[in-house]
This record gives C-alpha cells, structure tokens and sequence, in this order.
C-alpha cells in the first residue's frame, strides 16, 4: 500500500541528528545505554528512510512508463484507424494492442505492490527506531506526529489509514487515489474495453459489447482488489510486531485554537 507524494522522491520526514557523547536517562534499557546506540539507530533511520525513496521513485517511474506506453498505443491505433477505416480487421488490431497495454499493466501493477511491500517494510523499521528513541528520551514523545509502533495498525497510521476520521469509505478512497489504486483502475478499465472490442469482433452488437465490457471490467476490478488486499495483509502479518499499539484509551480531544 504506497501514497502518493510529489515527484521530487523525497520524503518529507525530519530526521533527528545523533548526539553521541554519553549514556542517556538512568531509566533507559541496558541494550540503549550504551553511547554508540543512538549512533548506530540514525544510520539504520537514514538507510530506510533511503530505501523507502526508492522504493517510491521506482513505483512513480513505471507507472509513467506504462502510462506513456498506454497513450503511445492508443496514438498508433488511431493512425492505423484512419488509414484503414474502421473495419472488423481493425477490431482485431484493437484487441491486440488493447492485450499488450493489458498485460504491461498488469506487471507493472505487480511491481508497484512489491515495491509497496518493501516500503511498508521500511515504515515498519522507522517505526520500531523511533519506539527506541523514545525509549531512550521518553519525554519526547508529545513532540512526535509519527508513529512509534510496529503492528499493522502502527504502520498504516502513517498512511492516514485506519483512523477514525471517515471511517472505511475514507480508506476505500484513499486506497483508490494512491498509484497502486490509479493504476489499477485503468487495467480494469482496459481489460473491459478489450472485452467489448473482441465481441464486435466476433459479430456482437454495440449494446451487448458495452455490457460485457462493463461486467469484465467490475470482474477484472474485483480481483484486483482481493489479490491486493490479500498481499497486503499477508505483508503486514509477515513479520510479527515488538512494540504493539496500545489499547485505545478514552480521552476528550483538545480543541484546536483555530476552530
């Protein structure tokens, strides 16, 4: 599951800077007590937080890719449509080119969830590093806006997903507006089309053709989903969780100044 951010491929996360010069509070854990700890989690922060830009650039990178491929196609075959006219044989060539743009997307649909994958991944690292500064330095932690737990719900929290504000229809909507979601949309959207262009083909009227491209495309769109979801799921519950979230507790919210 990856969000979507602007192209630049940074991450708009402050890192905290290493000061190594003694053991911290005398309540901090032996294995953080010793002065090259704090040292050594930055580094691993800095690596992660590299990976998951990677992960993101490389994401954004195919589905431009594959976007410009859709178009370029789409282009040929209207050339190819106004020299030879719109004939059966020019169904035919639709369905080809439809097929081919199909199945790029359909692996680069694949690729952009593995590299999800490996960014929840990194998250999941970040999230257990800042659980140890905050182990190291508990008084900070009304200062940090990022989560600090490792469990699914932890990781998702920073994606805005799973909160309250919502509920399930504001995560359906997120899930749809990230690049995973966008593209795909447009396989299944591609895939009803070529539905519906092969039975022209094959001698089927408008009408039908449109209602069997729509049922092929709500079909194709059903499985992506599941298949995502299942991937997703099987990627959060791979690793098991060190620092859970804690039960929700009931609290009156603060009210902001600004209304």
């Amino acid at each position: 599951m990856m969000e979507e951010r602007s192209g630049s491929g940074s991450m708009p996360e402050a890192m905290p800077t290493a000061t190594v010069g003694g053991p911290g509070p005398a309540n901090t854990p032996p294995h953080l007590a010793d002065p090259r700890a704090l040292q050594i989690l930055t580094t691993e922060h800095w690596s992660l937080l590299a990976g998951r830009s990677l992960s993101y650039n490389e994401a954004f990178t195919r589905a431009s890719m594959f976007l410009s491929f859709l178009a370029a196609s789409l282009v040929a075959l209207a050339l190819i449509a106004q020299a030879t006219g719109f004939t059966t044989d020019l169904a035919w060539i639709a369905a080809l080119f439809l097929a081919l743009d199909l199945f790029i997307g359909l692996a680069t649909l694949g690729r952009i969830s593995s590299a999800g994958a490996e960014e929840l991944h990194c998250v999941r690292g970040m999230n257990r590093i800042r659980h140890a500064y905050l182990e190291i330095a508990p008084d900070l932690e009304p200062y940090f806006v990022a989560p600090w737990h490792d469990d699914p719900a932890g990781v998702l929290s920073a994606y805005s997903v799973g909160r309250d504000e919502g509920g399930a229809f504001a995560d359906v909507m997120h899930g749809l507006t990230t690049t995973p979601g966008m593209i795909g949309v447009i396989d299944s959207v591609i895939a009803g089309v070529l539905a519906a262009v092969v039975a022209i083909a094959l001698g089927v009227s408008v009408v039908p053709a449109a209602l069997i491209g729509l049922v092929s495309a709500a079909s194709v769109f059903g499985v992506i989903v599941v298949i995502g979801f299942r991937a997703a799921i099987g990627s959060m519950n791979a690793v098991p969780a060190r620092f859970p979230s804690p039960p929700p507790r009931d609290e009156e919210p603060s009210r902001s100044p600004f209304g």
